[in-house]
């Protein structure tokens, strides 16, 4: 049977000198033997070979088709090819295929797929559930776990749909082999695991080391500094390779700054929509990388797991990741098949407040869960989101977040019927378990201590990394930046380039797309203003911010303006001068005015005012503050923003026609410009253009 499956792997590796990795085979025969296996190997080692020659080996005695759950569908294209080649038929099931699915499910029933690909979240589809799960569960071969480690409450990313597994696994009979593959999993991870599939599943582990993997730690707090150093360092750095970042717009913004100076760079991340002909920009991006017709991919953790370029030459990270699970699964995607490649890690100023805010945000907090279980419990047919964010002041991706969280609860206090979700039976009873949240944040945070730890480790690097994910044979790898100065990377950047580098970081100017509608009709009872689309006449023109709030470049001297100084510094006048006439609106603003406030009555006024006088424009105070409402910073949804802003302004007599320039200090949803500017264009105003000198784009939805 081995040289049988032998002969399957060089032909799906398409090289005849192909051979099995210490294990795989191991894990196969495992399979074969109809046991629970739990693979935890290094990237790269072939996890994705034992599942498919597994199923073809199962296939041909007689075994139903293989069901393999995996986040990361769009990942596996290359190991889905090597599949085929050896006459496994995989098909994929996801939102984007829904009219493939009859003819699916017919070729399920006619026993012509051999693999069948899901993500987690396919699970909570009551269509796929019943219309095809149910129908398959009795006849499953094999039933395969792709990145684990997400099954584990410890595990590095909290994926709530993961745990809808579980249930799967207890429909499927009992001697149906099950298979679940990860590259990160320390000891609390694997027990975590096998406590839920089972104490009998059998641990096959691999050395986690990489020998041709350079590592070396920057730390390097200024981002105008580790601008500098990429752009001194990739040029030279072997092959291609992957710049990560921890947040979607450092990728943008990097990726801009790479091409200003000439090195062929694109931005990957979960933000990145399809093109307008269903085409993916993403893959197209993907296999740039593969091919080499790129040098760097600018990503965010929407490409780790699953990514598999084998001669990838280096991988950077701009930031520190919040965990080693996390550092390890993205610098493990090079040095694969290569002799030499870079693990570079920086370390910068934004790091702990960037970890911190996502383990703030990993699990929604008792005050949000209460509040729709108490909006739903009253209704009398229940809401859909939009209703829910018509009653409640949270943003939709909180309450979309707190319903996912609550639907994989056992048993879940609420359910979906139509549109609209409800409570049940168990909402009476209901209670989050604080104590195991306090627990899992609590990890979260040891894991941040954990990376700081290694940023600073005076020992082998590899050596640490093995260490932290359990690896039982640590030792060093005489190739890191500890191990052998001689092989480090110069740390040195030159001064002249950095202080480029923050003169594009300050000219980041955000645009501000105007809104075209309300979110919902007969918003207004207060305000002259209607319907539901905004008339042209009464919309604003595309405006401009200064910068994001409280970033490098001008957002932290907006802050400080705001809420230490209590005055915008003439600093910020002349940088809004410039990027005005960079902007260079047209038709020209020929007047000034701004959003009034009761708490900072002078704030805004005083800067505007500054403002125009610098552009020789006249200022003109024509909007005024009608009724102490609350801040537009506590509305959390766009219906609740709006309905707050419901008779604030007044427009006076002084406002005048032709273009103006409107000004505020930080805009964090868009509404308040989109009111003021609807009510200036009602009184006679041709254009306005917004303009903050900060933007706060978590807020904007």
């Amino acid at each position: 049977m081995k040289e049988h499956a032998k002969e399957y792997l060089k032909i799906a590796l398409n090289n005849p000198l192909a051979s099995f990795r210490d294990g795989q085979w191991e894990s196969i025969e495992q399979l074969l033997a109809k046991n629970r296996v739990l693979v935890v190997q290094r990237t790269g080692w072939g996890k994705s070979m034992v599942y498919f020659l597994a199923t073809k080996l199962l296939r041909e005695q007689g075994a139903g088709p293989t069901l393999l759950i995996s986040p990361l569908l769009s990942l596996m294209r290359n190991q889905l090819e090597a599949a085929e080649r050896i006459g496994v038929t995989a098909r994929t099931i996801n939102s984007t295929n829904n009219d493939d699915w009859p003819q699916i499910q017919s070729d399920l029933a006619a026993n012509l797929v051999d693999v069948l690909l899901i993500s987690p979240e396919r699970l909570a589809n009551n269509d796929f559930r019943q219309g095809i799960l149910a129908n398959m569960v009795s006849n499953i071969g094999l039933f395969v776990v792709d990145e684990a480690h997400c099954i584990s409450d410890w595990g590095h990313d909290f994926r709530p749909d993961y745990r809808r597994i579980v249930r799967v696994l207890q429909a499927i009979p009992s001697n149906v082999p099950v298979l679940a593959t990860t590259a990160t999993a320390n000891n609390r991870v694997v027990n975590d695991v096998k406590s839920q599939l089972g104490e009998n599943i059998i641990l096959q582990r691999g050395s986690l080391v990489r020998k041709s993997l350079k590592l070396q730690n920057i730390n390097m707090p200024s981002p105008a500094a580790r601008m500098a150093w990429l752009v001194q360092t990739v040029p030279a750095l072997p092959g291609s390779g992957i710049i990560y970042t921890l947040t979607q717009r450092d990728a943008e913004r990097v990726t801009e700054w790479l091409q200003i100076n000439n090195i062929d760079a694109r931005a990957y991340h979960a933000g990145i929509s399809d093109r307008g002909d269903g085409s993916s920009i993403k893959e197209e991006r993907e296999q740039q990388l593969l091919n080499n017709e790129i040098k760097v991919l600018v990503a965010t953790v929407a490409l780790g797991m699953g990514f598999d370029k084998p001669d990838l030459g280096f991988v950077i990270h701009f930031q520190r990741p919040a965990s080693v699970v996390h550092y390890y699964q993205q610098v493990g995607r090079a040095g694969r098949a290569v002799d030499e490649a870079y693990g570079i890690l920086l370390c910068g100023e934004e790091d702990d407040s960037i970890a911190d805010y996502f383990i703030r945000s990993a699990f929604p907090p008792q005050q949000h869960i209460s509040l729709i279980l108490r909006a739903l419990d009253d209704s009398d047919a229940g809401f859909s989101v939009p209703q829910l964010q018509q009653v409640l002041n949270l943003r939709k991706n909180q309450i979309e977040k707190t319903i996912k969280f609550l639907t994989v609860e056992y048993p879940s206090p609420i359910t979906k019927i139509g549109t609209k979700w409800q409570v049940t039976a168990a909402a009476d009873s209901y209670h989050v378990d604080q104590v195991y949240i306090d627990e899992i944040t609590g990890i979260r945070h040891l894991e941040q201590q954990q990376m700081r730890d290694y940023m600073s480790h005076p020992g082998c690097l590899m050596a640490f990394l093995q260490s932290a994910l359990d690896d039982p044979n640590p030792t060093d790898c005489g190739q890191c930046k500890n191990c052998n100065p001689a092989l480090l990377l110069n740390e040195a950047y030159d001064d002249a380039l950095a202080n480029r580098a923050g003169l594009f970081l300050r000219r980041s100017y955000q645009p501000i797309p105007p809104r075209k509608q309300w979110p919902a009709s007969n918003m207004f009872n207060q305000s002259p203003l209607g319907g539901y689309k905004i008339p042209m006449e009464q919309q604003a023109r595309e405006g401009r911010a200064l910068s994001l709030w409280r970033d490098a470049g001008w957002g932290r001297l907006v802050a400080r303006g705001k809420y230490q100084d209590s005055r915008f510094c003439d600093e910020l006048v002349n940088a809004c001068v410039e990027m005005i006439n960079v902007w260079s609106p047209d038709p020209a603003p020929e007047w000034v005015t701004c959003i009034p406030s009761l708490i900072h009555p002078k704030l805004v006024p005083d800067f505007a005012a500054r403002l125009a006088d610098a552009l020789g424009l006249p200022f003109i105070p024509c909007i005024e503050k009608a009724l102490a409402n609350r801040q537009q910073k506590e509305m959390e949804n766009n219906y609740q923003q709006v309905r707050n802003l419901d008779g604030a302004f007044h427009i006076t007599d002084q406002c005048r026609d032709g273009q103006c320039l409107l000004v505020d200090d930080i805009i964090d949803s868009g509404w308040t410009f989109t009111v003021a500017s609807a009510l200036l264009g009602q009184a006679g105003c041709t254009a306005v253009y917004p303009m903050a000198l900060a933007l706060n784009r978590p807020r904007m939805e």
